[in-house]
């Protein structure tokens, strides 16, 4: 099942996605510029073999619900994201309101 719901910050409106998978679940919140994302992220990959493309993410790990994504701080994140003041130890939601 996916599930898909709007988040509504001051600074505007990011995007919730749940995707139950067997045995796992995918969990990210996205913005127009970036996302928060569950432990599947795989940033060390980002980073070195798709660098050229600059994403702007976030990985928490040991999560397993959208509110425990918003609320743990973040165990690694990408080049770009340390560009936009985002850094590891961050919460999410602190980091999803940068990307905003």
């Amino acid at each position: 099942m996916v599930e898909v719901v709007p988040i509504h910050f001051p600074e505007g409106t990011a995007i919730a996605v749940t995707v139950r998978l067997p045995k796992t679940t995918l969990l990210a919140v996205t913005t127009d510029h970036g996302y928060i994302m569950c432990g599947a992220l795989d940033v060390g990959l980002l980073n070195e073999r798709l660098a050229a493309r600059e994403i702007l993410a976030g990985r928490a790990v040991g999560v397993k619900t959208i509110q425990e994504l918003l609320d743990a701080p973040l165990e690694s994140v990408t080049t770009t994201a340390e560009k936009k003041g985002i850094t590891a130890g961050m919460i999410g939601r602190d980091a999803v309101v940068k990307m905003l």
